[in-house]
């Protein structure tokens, strides 16, 4: 993989530069808002592994899609047809970017199935951590100390936060949580390799990608489940069940809280994100991401009550106060370059 020639974006100091900088944290920050809500819609939603992949692959595939297509110009068909042409234009990066979405995805819905929230929260959270190295290993993009700083005081937030959680998680999960981790922060990383490119359309192959994953567990479950004899009518017919329980009582309550997740919030919020690395180093991205996991537990704790101990709050504090210092060190370091280049043009104009 080769260096980006944008590497040297989250140094560059001018106005132009700034004014993307602060495009990048607004989207990167709206995103991670609208998607705060996951884990505590997941725990409403109650689905088992394989349904649970398959709508939520499903249902975001839609509502990226719809996104796609409402940004384009034109009639229908000329809507369609420039979707298609965006996504041909993401190359085999862009092939890769939804390879590795689709793994964080299946790792993060699969994670919460098989260990406690706390796990998933404190290895997601060394994203940044990935990021940051696979950058600099890859892209040649050297952080700020400042950064590095606010990345660690993160960690260590979000390992109080979740302390009281964490200690009965499978290794099965831890793994998942792991491979969701990585995922992530080799996405934002590869998007950095292609500057200036939207990946975001390519959002919509990985909910497919991630639909036919669910659609396979379930298929897998329904040959292994039917009796000797039995064809295909009885397989298709369990993977029908396991996908559409319309006998629950509350399946419809329960389909509304993967809607709401799936088919709205996940696909606005993903979309933003995913534009973030066009503007931060993937690094930033990543430690912005830090919020959801945050914000994630304080939706639960209101929703269904689940009190945070004096240990909590004080790791949340960690977190939101580390991400409030790391932005008025990088407000203070703009204006700082921004008093020092008028000076500098008016020097060389006068030579």
């Amino acid at each position: 993989m080769k260096p980006s020639t944008d590497s040297h974006l989250s140094r560059d100091h001018s106005p132009d530069a700034r004014a993307l900088q602060a495009r990048g944290v607004a989207l990167t920050a709206l995103g991670v808002l609208l998607i705060s809500p996951d884990a505590l819609l997941l725990r409403l939603a109650d689905v088992a592994d394989g349904p649970l992949v398959f709508w939520r692959g499903l249902l975001t595939a839609i509502g990226f899609a719809l996104i796609l297509l409402l940004t384009q110009r034109g009639g229908p068909g000329q809507r369609f047809a420039s979707a298609l042409a965006r996504m041909r234009g993401c190359g085999r990066t862009g092939l890769w970017v939804a390879l590795l979405f689709t793994g964080s995805t299946l790792g993060f819905v699969l994670a919460n199935q098989y260990t406690r929230a706390g796990n998933v929260l404190i290895i997601l959270a060394a994203s940044p951590l990935f990021a940051a190295l696979m950058s600099r290993l890859w892209l040649g993009e050297r952080q700020p100390r400042h950064v590095w700083g606010a990345i660690l005081v993160s960690l260590a937030g979000i390992t109080l936060l979740v302390m009281d959680e964490a200690g009965s998680g499978s290794l099965t999960g831890n793994l998942l949580a792991l491979g969701c981790s990585l995922s992530l922060a080799g996405n934002f990383t590869l998007c950095r390799t292609r500057p200036g490119l939207d990946m975001s359309p390519m959002l919509t192959l990985s909910g497919l990608l991630t639909a036919l994953c669910g659609l396979l567990a379930c298929t897998w479950l329904a040959v292994s489940g039917v009796g000797v004899g039995e064809g295909a009518a009885e397989v298709l017919e369990s993977v029908i069940t396991q996908l559409w329980p319309s006998h629950s009582a509350d399946f419809a309550q329960r389909a509304g809280w993967l809607v709401l997740l799936c088919l709205v919030l996940s696909p606005l919020g993903f979309t933003l994100i995913q534009r973030g690395p066009l503007y931060l180093p993937s690094a930033e991205v990543a430690l912005l991401m830090l919020l959801e996991s945050v914000f994630g537990i304080l939706w639960v704790w209101w929703v269904l009550d689940e009190s945070l101990t004096l240990r909590g709050w004080v790791g949340g504090a960690m977190v939101l106060g580390a991400m409030l210092i790391k932005s008025l060190i990088d407000r203070r370091l703009r204006h700082l370059q921004a008093t020092r280049t008028p000076s500098v043009d008016a020097s060389a104009g006068g030579n």
